[in-house]
């Protein structure tokens, strides 16, 4: 079985506290691009009880065994006797870039195993799952525009859609600790509610919709900031930064020029 998970990007993002269990809550809309890694899936044939997983594109830190689609896997394991598989994983998706990869492989993986398998799990009980494996893993289950809230595990259908738009996302290979970002993070303080500037046409979104990340993402990583302000003089209508880093996007109301200098960051151009 082939499946292709896709990368989402964050339409504003919030910090809006930290939980005592150390998370922290935040206030997001998660959108689906057409950026996807692809993930085959095949019982193992070859007589062998473990299972077997093959990394092709991106390289990835941490070691095979701790990958979250192996981790996916176990979680069904636990429930369901399943046979050893072999995984091949090719990665289209740069690690550690604000894009949700990592959790859209292991959410993508649930839902191939419970279509290879039949097993029979219903949305939901996927999604229970899939939270068990990542903040916004459960986001990719439906992988539908959705408001998100909680750790990232809350989800609300959102009317937000960006048809007829052009996104191009940029990323200049600067790996960002999502921990470190969220302990150095400065909180901004709202006045409204995030739902409601989203329903505003998208080009007033530039001075309405923020990252908190940002302010200290972009002093740290100066070039970062840089991206965002060159794709708003190539005429995007908004940019932003998406999740804690360090990919940038442009949603623009064609495709664009890019920048000379933009033009090998490129990770992703083309409708939304």
């Amino acid at each position: 079985m082939l499946v292709f998970p896709k990368a989402k990007i964050n339409l504003g993002l919030r910090i809006t506290g930290k939980r005592t269990d150390g998370y922290h809550e935040i206030e997001t809309l998660f959108y689906p691009v057409n950026l996807c890694d692809a993930l085959e899936i095949v019982p193992n044939t070859k007589g062998s009880e473990k299972d077997i997983l093959i990394l092709t594109g991106y390289s990835l830190e941490g070691k095979p065994e701790e990958n979250l689609v192996l981790r996916a896997v176990e979680k069904l394991r636990g429930e369901f006797q399943i046979p050893s598989v072999r995984i091949h994983l090719h990665k289209n998706i740069p690690p550690g870039a604000g894009l949700g990869g990592g959790s859209s492989d292991a959410a993508f993986m649930l839902r191939a195993m419970n279509r290879l398998f039949g097993l029979s799990l219903g949305t939901d009980d996927l999604k229970v799952i899939a939270a068990g494996l990542g903040s916004d893993c459960p986001f990719f289950i439906d992988c539908q525009p959705s408001f998100a809230s909680g750790r990232g595990e809350i989800l609300k259908p959102a009317d937000c859609f960006l048809t007829g738009f052009y996104g191009v996302l940029i990323n200049p290979g600067i790996l960002i600790s999502t921990r470190e970002a969220y302990d150095e993070c400065i909180r901004a303080m709202p006045v409204k509610p995030l739902a409601e500037l989203l329903n505003k046409p998208v080009s007033q979104w530039k001075e309405l919709v923020t990252n908190d990340f940002e302010k200290t993402i972009f002093r740290k990583h100066p070039p970062i900031a840089m991206i965002k302000q060159t794709l708003y003089d190539s005429g995007a209508f908004y940019s932003s930064m998406s999740g804690s880093g360090s990919t940038v996007y442009g949603i623009f109301d064609k495709k664009p020029d890019i920048h000379e200098n933009l033009k090998k960051h490129i990770i992703f151009m083309g409708e939304l």
